[in-house]
């Protein structure tokens, strides 16, 4: 086995944490509307839990408004007692056949308490990164001294494996700092 197959491996451990990212941060309430800030909600539907979005179709037709139409009539009030619940701060009105969730401004305090939640969520990621960086790292130096590569090998893995932790830390700053802009908004 040489180090670069090691460190060719590693990219999708990375790729699902930022991925991981992407997700938690679109769960994130900014101010504007969006599906993906309920479709994950739980609901309590006769005696089973589901994701809102295996009952309904959700959709964000206007910049502030979240409209969410559910499959069967039934549902409704269970849909509308699981937003209530939720941390989101979001309150639902039933209007004929769907329910509209209205999305408030944000407030300063809610503003500082999100961009901590995105420094959390960033740090996640990267403690990701880090266990499956260092696996690799330990497995380049059982290489090394096993005889199977070379110090220089070992060294350049290291270099490498720096890099790509460079280039995925990299993206996600980009991805905090581009939800901390939407949230400034």
């Amino acid at each position: 086995m040489e180090y670069k197959e090691i460190i060719k491996r590693l990219a999708p451990e990375f790729d699902k944490a930022l991925q991981y990212l992407d997700r938690e941060l679109a769960k994130l309430h900014t101010g504007r509307a969006s599906a993906s800030l309920v479709e994950d909600l739980v609901v309590d539907c006769f005696g089973q839990k589901c994701p809102l979005k295996q009952l309904a179709m959700i959709s964000a037709p206007e910049p502030r408004q979240i409209v969410i139409q559910p499959w069967d009539k039934s549902y409704f009030e269970p849909i509308q007692k699981a937003i209530e619940a939720s941390q989101l701060g979001l309150s639902p009105a039933a209007e004929g056949a769907v329910i509209r969730v209205s999305v408030p401004d944000l407030t300063g305090e809610y503003r500082q308490n999100l961009a901590r939640l995105i420094a959390k969520t960033q740090e996640d990621a990267r403690q990701a990164m880090r266990r499956a960086r260092d696996d690799a790292w330990s497995q380049i130096q059982r290489l090394e001294r096993t005889g199977e590569i070379r110090e220089d090998d070992k060294f350049r893995g290291k270099d490498e494996l720096q890099k790509l932790i460079d280039d995925y830390s990299k993206r996600i700053d980009e991805a905090g700092e581009r939800k901390k802009k939407e949230i400034a908004e």
